[in-house]
């Protein structure tokens, strides 16, 4: 398994961990620069949401993984992990329906999380 799969898995385990809902994992490489893979789910109250991005720190740091940046942690409403080229959006109920990440990139590629 290759580096980028172990981090995934890392990522998908530690937000799995802390109750994370709907989690989707969408392969961008084929439509875009940015990054590789959006990792998207949503948590519940501004607690559960700081602590799936607590947890996914701290997991990947084990590994001596460290985001490149931390957005929206005080608020909560999208907390945007950038970890090159993997970027992890953790957002509540609502932020997550109005940003609709998953149709705006609807041109990659969604892959089943029990498949990394």
């Amino acid at each position: 398994m290759n580096t980028i799969n172990n981090t995934l898995k890392t990522i998908v385990d530690a937000l799995e961990n802390k109750k994370a809902e709907e989690l989707q994992l969408i392969d961008i490489r084929e439509v875009s620069t940015i990054a590789d893979y959006f990792v998207i789910t949503n948590g519940t109250n501004m607690s559960q949401i700081q602590a799936l991005a607590d947890n996914v720190e701290e997991k990947l740091a084990i590994n001596g993984i460290h985001p490149r940046s931390v957005e929206g942690y005080n608020t909560a409403n999208w907390i945007l992990m950038d970890y090159n080229d993997i970027l992890v959006h953790i957002f509540d109920k609502e932020s997550r329906g109005f940003y609709d990440l998953e149709r705006m990139w609807r041109d990659g590629k969604v892959i089943d999380v029990k498949s990394i």
